[in-house]
């Protein structure tokens, strides 16, 4: 399909709309993680719909001593990618189109959940980044509009926003699309020599260590919800491995369903056992917090959680995180 090249909003309210138009939102340098948010959106609009891919670098998010300069710009590649993936159309305006007074005195607050994980590290970063989506969202004017869980701070509160202050988007959240080592994928892959990637790789190491203490002790409490509490509970829990002793871990797992901080715990030994990498990981944070305000959960906490990190390899900065549920049993991870 022939995949069009747009540079300003008249270009692109100028189009002759019939169904649903799906928009997906990038920073540009397309890899496999966006074509895999088009094809949901190409979906989701179906054949009579439009599916718009916006790339704009947006200099608001980005602070002092960050990487707007170095950011990769490859607008030829994107447009071949977004084409294969199903887009009908790449929304790539300029600075001046964006922000034609220049820095906008006006801008979206991201709230207290603004100031947290992300937020503090990188402050004002989540101001800039709900202030453009504002923008674009207006100037796209879609039915539905598709972000991916990699970034699940920057979801949550773009639900927000769409929410709280009533525009009339559906938001889509998309999961994560990982390299075939576990890495997720992200533009800053491509900054990462040999050895950083590597020690990278102990992110989603520290993530998925979580998630597999997780998935055993729900196992476990499943298991023990299902055999009454006799003779024969004792020789289900033995029958998946629990030796006799164990079988009273059920009233802790029953109490404490999934156990957050046991996931904590296990994430935090996965990343003390690469603490002699070379290079060195530096962490920012690892949290477990509630999708709604991303703050850290309690430990009789039930319902959705994300387990989150943040960690900087040499000058390149990774984020990465799974989603998790507390206090569901038999919950597929």
């Amino acid at each position: 399909m022939t995949t069009a090249l747009l540079s300003t909003a008249d270009e692109l309210h100028a189009r002759v709309r019939h169904g649903r138009r799906a928009v997906v939102m990038t920073m540009g340098a397309l890899h496999e993680g966006h074509a895999t948010l088009i094809r949901a959106a190409r979906e989701i609009a179906g054949p009579d719909g439009e599916v718009v891919v916006t790339v704009f670098v947006n200099p608001l998010q980005f602070g002092a001593g960050e990487d707007l300069d170095r950011y990769p710009r490859t607008l030829d590649a994107d447009l071949q990618l977004a084409g294969r993936a199903g887009a009908d159309a790449v929304f790539a305006p300029s600075v001046e189109e964006v922000y034609p007074g220049g820095e906008p005195q006006v801008r979206i607050t991201a709230g207290p959940m603004g100031g947290r994980l992300e937020g503090a590290t990188r402050p004002g970063h989540f101001d800039g980044m709900l202030t453009v989506v504002a923008k674009l969202l207006h100037l796209t004017r879609p039915d539905v509009a598709l972000y991916g869980q990699k970034d699940a701070q920057q979801l949550a509160l773009i639900r927000r926003m769409v929410r709280d202050l009533n525009f009339g988007v559906e938001i889509v959240g998309v999961p994560t699309v990982r390299e075939e080592d576990g890495l997720a994928l992200s533009s800053r892959n491509r900054y990462l020599a040999p050895e950083e990637r590597a020690t990278a790789l102990t992110l989603s190491r520290a993530l998925f260590a979580g998630r597999d203490r997780h998935a055993a002790q729900e196992a476990l409490r499943a298991r023990a919800l299902e055999v009454p509490s006799t003779h024969a509970r004792a020789e289900a829990l033995s029958a998946i491995g629990e030796s006799r002793a164990a079988a009273d871990a059920h009233a802790v797992a029953t109490a404490a369903p999934g156990g957050p901080a046991a996931v904590r715990a296990a994430a935090r030994q996965a990343l003390d056992e690469a603490a002699r990498f070379d290079p060195p990981l530096d962490l920012d944070y690892l949290a477990l917090v509630d999708p709604a305000d991303f703050t850290e959960i309690a430990d009789d906490f039930t319902g959705e959680a994300v387990l989150a990190i943040a960690a900087r390899v040499g000058s390149t900065r990774l984020i990465d995180n799974i989603p998790l549920t507390f206090g569901s049993p038999g919950a597929a991870l």
